[in-house]
């Protein structure tokens, strides 16, 4: 017998819904259970696609998540990604993946061809930031929506190529020239109703359900914005000041000239560079990109009131805010009760 030798523990795995963290890139803390299991949310691995006259009777206000590609534009109603919030589509032998977080209202779309290798996804019941933390069926490995990136598993660093897509209203949709459509079917072999939001008021509330890395009160958390990283800077623009300025509004992100399009109808927003090529911006709302992208600058153009640096909060409060003392109606909601709380926040 052997007295006095200590041997050495072993860390436990971190797990969280069956995934390993023991390599996250981010404090395994910090992800979070959303609620449902691994797959309770289920992906649409086999979507069917149906000519418009044969889906489900759309409103004309409602919103569909739009891709046009080689003469084709397919339309992923919102009333569906709702409840699916992933669908794996080959479109002419091109995989595609369609990506959407009630949650943080950002649908995105990707290019899973990683390293030659085309993964698929499903929904894995974490998140992080409140954002969609998909999984690969191949690695298992853990995707945070917004940045694309792979943050825990084999793949962990990885990142996929946006492929830009636009959120659309059903009935614009239908009237522009788009080429031949397609439009995701209800048939998805789930019983759904996909005419109501399983989320109630969460779009216009001020509650966030979900703790996140960073705050910023500068918007009610449910302002809209289009997002856009470039040259290694992040800007956002929120609707609210694109609807105070004319547009198409030129700017500057990392030394870069692009032009803003905004339409208020959706409401919605699109970049494109000096060619024209529209840009891979991210439509979100105020509190997701600020956690997780933590732009540079909000606003509109150098020298101009609106423009502000978000990083410096010193900064902020040496200066008037010209936000301050603005509607307190998440932007987008009409209809929304203004809050109570006045979210002047970082600005004073």
């Amino acid at each position: 017998m052997v007295l006095g030798v200590s041997l050495p523990l072993l860390a436990p795995a971190q797990m969280k819904n069956g995934f390993d963290l023991g390599n996250a890139l981010v404090e395994p803390d910090t992800i979070l259970h959303g609620g449902p299991p691994r797959d309770g949310i289920p992906a649409l691995d086999d979507p069917v696609f149906v000519e418009p006259s044969d889906t489900l009777p759309w409103r004309a206000d409602d919103l569909v998540m739009t891709l046009d590609m080689d003469g084709q534009s397919y339309a992923y109603p919102v009333g569906i990604m709702n409840w699916h919030e992933i669908v794996n589509h080959d479109i002419g032998n091109r995989p595609v993946l369609v990506t959407f977080c009630p949650l943080c209202g950002t649908g995105m779309i990707f290019d899973p061809v990683v390293d030659g290798e085309a993964l698929t996804f499903g929904v894995s019941g974490l998140l992080h930031n409140s954002d969609l933390l998909m999984y690969d069926h191949q690695t298992l490995s853990l995707w945070s929506q917004i940045p694309g990136k792979a943050i825990a598993g084999p793949m962990a660093g990885k990142t996929m190529d946006r492929i830009q897509g636009r959120h659309e209203l059903w009935g614009k949709w239908l009237q522009r020239d788009a080429g031949e459509r397609h439009v995701l079917s209800t048939d998805t072999g789930h019983q759904r109703d996909y005419q109501r939001s399983p989320y109630g008021d969460y779009g216009y509330s001020d509650r966030v359900y979900f703790s996140v890395s960073a705050e910023s009160r500068q918007y009610h958390p449910k302002t809209w914005v289009i997002g856009l990283e470039l040259a290694g800077e992040a800007r956002v623009w929120p609707f609210p000041e694109l609807e105070a300025v004319s547009t198409p509004l030129d700017d500057v992100i990392g030394g870069q000239a692009v032009t803003v399009h905004y339409d208020p109808e959706v409401p919605s927003a699109w970049v494109v560079d000096d060619s024209g090529q529209e840009l891979p911006t991210t439509r979100a709302f105020w509190f997701a990109w600020y956690s997780i992208r933590r732009p540079q600058f909000i606003g509109l153009k150098p020298g101009s009131e609106r423009f502000i640096r978000c990083h410096d909060v010193s900064a902020l409060h040496q200066r008037r805010c010209p936000v301050a003392g603005r509607s307190l109606r998440p932007y987008g909601n009409p209809n929304a009760p203004a809050s109570v709380e006045h979210f002047r926040g970082d600005c004073r």
